[in-house]
């Protein structure tokens, strides 16, 4: 996890999965119900984001591959508002890496340096000094 400043996109946050046990996942914006007062308080105070730093045991101690899929909700999909060929759509997201993907898994977040994330989510964003050589 870098801290956050503002970037779009998720982080980490305790939620209770499909199993009604209590998870770290990272979480997208679009998770987030923006009428519910409580849970839009909480994103605003987040001080974690996610970048796609990720350490991944994918195999047992005993060297047996673990099978991901049952490490899936798949009920965590979600409806998101995108742009195709200058339309505003409706997209559903089904679960990926964080977004129910994860929701089994045993995590560990660590905070790493600011400079280890640059992202390029628009053309602006390479305008940035990182970008820059």
């Amino acid at each position: 996890m870098v801290r956050n400043e503002g970037e779009p996109g998720g982080g980490p946050f305790w939620v209770y999965n499909q199993k009604g046990e209590l998870s770290i996942e990272i979480i997208e914006g679009a998770q987030i119900d923006k009428s519910n007062i409580q849970q839009v308080a909480i994103a605003n105070k987040s001080t974690h984001f996610n970048p796609v730093d990720l350490v991944c045991a994918v195999r047992d101690f005993n060297g047996v591959k673990f099978n991901l899929l049952d490490f899936c909700d798949e009920q965590t999909g979600f409806i998101t508002h995108k742009s195709r060929l200058g339309m505003n759509i409706k997209a559903q997201e089904l679960p990926g890496l964080w977004n129910g993907g994860m929701a089994y898994w045993n995590s560990v977040f660590v905070e790493v340096p600011l400079i280890t994330f640059n992202p390029v989510k628009t053309v602006n964003d390479l305008l940035k000094p990182a970008h820059q050589n």
